[in-house]
């Protein structure tokens, strides 16, 4: 079943078009691989698919509770309730909040209690506020970062504030998690433990995953379909067996020697 469609999509930025009629079609529990040379278009098309941006044309479908719903154009926040979460290129943590804090306040769109409960201190407060740290630590433990949970943000070493990124997204309980080059900065040990992760969960939480990656290695391993955009266009998708062999993906990207 489709769980995000893309149809025509484009995106101008006065004389240049940064995405140029990209059309994609992602299914439920799949791993999906974005590449592409530096200026390609991936991170606006993230843009666009998480309402960063309006499409200048063309239409996004979200299957939501069995029917596609047009979201093109709608509030990051609103499309985030709906089941989309993301991380950045750049890390944006809160970063003078603790490990913990930066869970938890993810979690703000699923709390049960109201306004009331809040003020008065009633207990419903006290126990929606035990589920939600209780959570946030078992999300802490996916990412091995439990041990660090009163730790502020910023004094956390580079891969640790990815993986850190990674649980805050799926905080939000999301049916599609965006990851936008996750393994940047990352030396080679980072990058095998995660890829680990990632295959951890998606197994886990039985969600879709697109991420934007160079590490080459780390998207022939674990994607099971890749789609290559060029000057803002697609230019193949398919498996990575196909991707690797394709005349059009060497030329513009892969170069001979993969």
């Amino acid at each position: 079943m489709s769980v995000l469609k893309v149809s025509d999509l484009t995106r101008n930025f006065g004389g240049l078009c940064a995405v140029n009629h990209v059309n994609m079609e992602i299914h439920e529990q799949e791993l999906i691989g974005l590449i592409g040379p530096n200026g390609a278009g991936k991170t606006t098309l993230f843009n666009l698919l998480t309402g960063v941006y309006e499409p200048s044309s063309g239409t996004i479908e979200l299957n939501v509770d069995g029917k596609m719903k047009s979201i093109g154009g709608l509030k990051p926040y609103v499309i985030t309730s709906l089941g989309l979460a993301r991380t950045f290129q750049n890390i944006r943590l809160f970063k003078n909040l603790t490990v913990l804090d930066n869970v938890k306040i993810a979690m703000h769109k699923n709390i049960r209690y109201g306004a009331l409960s809040g003020i008065l201190r009633l207990p419903k407060y006290y126990a929606e506020e035990e589920r939600v740290e209780k959570e946030s630590l078992e999300l802490l433990k996916i990412v091995h970062l439990d041990h660090k949970k009163n730790e502020l943000a910023k004094n956390m070493p580079y891969g640790e504030q990815r993986r850190l990124e990674i649980a805050r997204a799926l905080a939000t309980q999301p049916k599609i998690l965006f990851l936008d080059e996750p393994a940047a900065g990352m030396n080679p040990q980072e990058t095998s433990e995660l890829t680990s992760l990632i295959h951890e969960i998606k197994e886990k939480y039985k969600i879709t995953i697109i991420l934007i990656e160079h590490d080459m290695s780390l998207v022939m391993n674990i994607c099971e379909r890749i789609y290559v955009l060029d000057y803002g266009k697609c230019i193949a998708n398919g498996t990575p067996e196909e991707i690797k062999n394709h005349p059009r993906v060497i030329e513009a990207y892969l170069g001979e020697e993969i």
